[in-house]
């Protein structure tokens, strides 16, 4: 537990020095809007190509080329997911969560954007619906798709319980991306990243500024879709937290299965559309 009560008197100035007005770290009205109007309007002309069905406590991989969409739905209750994202033909290009969370805050919707790893540093996926959108901040500070928390995985919940627990997010993207690649877990383990939490609602606590999670509004026929901006591969997590409104890393949770639906438009819909180039920093570092 953080501690709550301060071991240091206040300055005499410290009203002040608290009333200093914040700053934007990353101020994105440089940035390329998304094409929103022309993806909506190629995705009115896409059909349906694949389908995933993701077991409850459990991950797999899917694979949207670039021009495509791919929408994460809830079928049968309400249920979060942890998404990872690489650049098919290159696994060291990956979602960054961190960078997308400067970018664009705590939680996405409709119009933001996943971007990818250094050095290459583009979009990778932009949000085009969200059937949650409607939800927005609650009176606690939480929201829904979150890229604050990391994923549930074996290791912490070792460090805390002590137990062995192996449906974890992490673990069950671990087994996922080996099973696609026919490689071992500990080849397929280091490119598991941080996630984007589909569904689950979270934010911090005002007075110790923890990470929370509350149960998620998600329900059967609620989604969120996605462009996909470059070749992807996608592995998601149903994870073993359920709706996430009591606890993760074990069997106790409610936990229901997830649907990836992929989505081809007719050639042409997206016109001169291309994948974005990546990112034009020469890598010099001074030197």
């Amino acid at each position: 537990m953080k501690p709550q009560i301060p071991s240091h008197a206040p300055p005499a100035d410290a009203d002040a020095r608290k009333a200093v007005k914040p700053v934007i770290c990353y101020p994105v009205d440089s940035l390329t809007a998304p094409a929103l109007e022309l993806y909506q309007r190629a995705r009115a002309t896409a059909q349906k190509v694949d389908e995933v069905l993701i077991p409850a406590r459990d991950a797999r991989t899917f694979s949207v080329p670039a021009g495509q969409f791919f929408r994460i739905s809830s079928v049968e209750g309400s249920q979060v997911g942890d998404l990872n994202l690489w650049n098919a033909d290159d696994l060291n290009e990956r979602f960054y969560s961190g960078k997308t969370r400067a970018l664009h805050g705590t939680h996405l919707s409709v119009s933001d954007r996943m971007w990818t790893s250094f050095p290459a540093m583009r979009p990778m996926a932009t949000i085009i619906d969200d059937t949650l959108d409607w939800y927005g901040f609650d009176e606690f500070g939480g929201s829904v798709h979150d890229v604050i928390g990391t994923r549930c995985d074996p290791y912490t919940n070792n460090l805390l319980s002590g137990g062995q627990y192996h449906h974890c997010c992490h673990s069950n993207l671990t087994r996922a991306l080996a099973d696609h690649l026919g490689c071992t877990l500990d080849a397929a383990q280091p490119h598991v990243h941080d996630v984007l939490n589909v569904f689950m609602c979270t934010g911090f606590t005002r007075d110790t500024g923890q990470y929370f999670m509350k149960a998620s509004p998600v329900r059967p026929g609620d989604y969120l879709e996605f462009f996909a901006e470059i070749n992807l591969l996608g592995a998601l997590s149903a994870c073993p937290g359920g709706d996430c409104s009591d606890e993760h890393s074990s069997d106790s949770a409610a936990c229901h299965p997830l649907l990836v639906e992929v989505f081809a438009p007719e050639n042409g819909a997206l016109g001169e559309w291309r994948s974005p180039h990546v990112n034009g920093y020469d890598q010099s570092h001074g030197r």
